[in-house]
């Protein structure tokens, strides 16, 4: 466990997908919001290894997904800013073939981590479903072509490529979220420790924010640097990618975005996906 402190410098872990990459270029680089912040060279890994470290827990800040934030809350609290949440970027379910969904039961799925809000939506859209196989989200559509699974949950690059490849949609989950609950789609979010108390949280919410800022403002800038993490590396796809997760919401949640949080977890809650915690503050200005 580290502790953050003027010789200490603040540990950051991000995903090497797009829409991270983009959020945090200006931050890591020092072109905006690193006044008065002592960052260690960021760790980029996929969100599901985050997910796992943040119940360690192994880093001062991280990205982590809304279904694990439920597990961690002791140790975490949510930033305003960096986060994904939006409307038509849920996480699909696809197949080799089209298959109905009162058919799902009894196949093996595969989830990209158990504790992605990939994972925890399929729970609440097919509750009946057993034989789930955790896999690399970049994995599971190899896997579906070689037979190994029967249907797979895809999330980042893969939504824009899995038609290219011949899979059929399934199910969209997060549109059905979005329906059933008339939120958006919470993602996944940036964390801090509370253990580092509440000003330097605070000043390092700011920080992203003006990272994120800076992103939208000089786009160009952060071309090479999201190049070279990318999974998909087609200019066009991660264009989307940063189109469809990067927005409004990133800058800053808004009452809108924590209501969707907060009705997420509620519903997860509920369904006794998640654990129930004595902790209501979420937030970071909380």
């Amino acid at each position: 466990m580290t502790e953050a402190g003027p010789s200490a410098p603040l540990t950051l872990g991000f995903s090497p997908c797009p829409n991270d990459t983009f959020i945090f270029h200006a931050l890591v680089h020092g072109l905006a919001g690193r006044s008065g912040l002592h960052l260690a060279p960021p760790v980029l890994a996929d969100v599901e290894t985050l997910n796992e470290w943040a119940m360690e827990p192994r880093l001062d800040l991280t990205k982590l997904s809304f279904h694990a934030l439920a597990h961690v809350l002791d140790d975490y609290v949510l930033l305003n800013s960096g986060s994904a949440l939006g409307r038509g970027c849920g996480p699909l379910l696809i197949a080799r073939k089209p298959l109905d969904q009162d058919g799902l039961a009894d196949l093996r799925i595969a989830i990209p981590g158990r504790l992605t809000t990939a994972a925890m939506l399929l729970q609440m859209y097919a509750p009946g479903c057993r034989n789930l196989i955790t896999m690399r989200f970049d994995e599971i559509m190899p896997a579906l072509a070689r037979g190994e699974v029967d249907a797979g949950v895809i999330i980042h690059e893969s939504r824009f490529t899995y038609r290219k490849e011949g899979f059929s949609l399934i199910g969209d989950l997060g549109a059905w979220w979005e329906e059933t609950s008339g939120c958006p789609i919470p993602l996944g979010g940036i964390a801090a420790r509370r253990s580092l108390g509440k000003e330097l949280i605070g000043r390092v919410d700011m920080a992203i924010r003006e990272s994120v800022r800076h992103a939208f403002a000089h786009p160009q800038l952060s071309r090479e640097y999201i190049r070279c993490h990318a999974q998909e590396i087609d200019e066009q796809v991660i264009r989307s990618h940063i189109e469809l997760y990067v927005n409004d919401f990133s800058v800053d949640l808004g009452r809108q975005g924590r209501g969707a949080i907060e009705s997420f977890l509620a519903r997860g809650r509920e369904l006794e996906i998640v654990p129930t915690s004595s902790l209501s503050v979420f937030f970071a200005d909380q």
